[in-house]
């Protein structure tokens, strides 16, 4: 399977909660082998840039994936795995893709 993961941030205000997913976030890139540096961002600006609200958030790829404290490294492997699978036609977009 090809990584299609280019690009993880991890923003927050840098409370506890908003560190602790960077430093989950970081175990997991490395455990799923993802060779791309993973970036805390506590800049308010791009919070409301991408339209958000609640802290801390997991960006990948400039899209929004997971937000919210609490995120354990379980869900945060599983939320990077889904994210770093190939973008073929095995996505569900129609019951008969040639690309599968």
């Amino acid at each position: 399977m090809e990584n299609k993961i280019t690009k993880i941030q991890v923003l927050g205000s840098g409370c506890p909660a908003c560190k602790e997913m960077f430093e989950n976030v970081k175990k997991v890139a490395t455990k799923l082998n993802i060779e791309t540096e993973v970036e805390y961002i506590t800049d308010p600006i791009k919070v409301v840039e991408l339209g958000l609200i609640t802290l801390p958030v997991l960006v990948v790829n400039n899209k929004a994936v997971l937000a919210g404290k609490g995120r354990s490294e379980e869900e945060i492997e599983e939320t990077l795995a889904e994210n770093s699978e190939e973008e073929k036609g095995c996505g569900g977009c129609c019951s008969h893709c040639c690309h599968c």
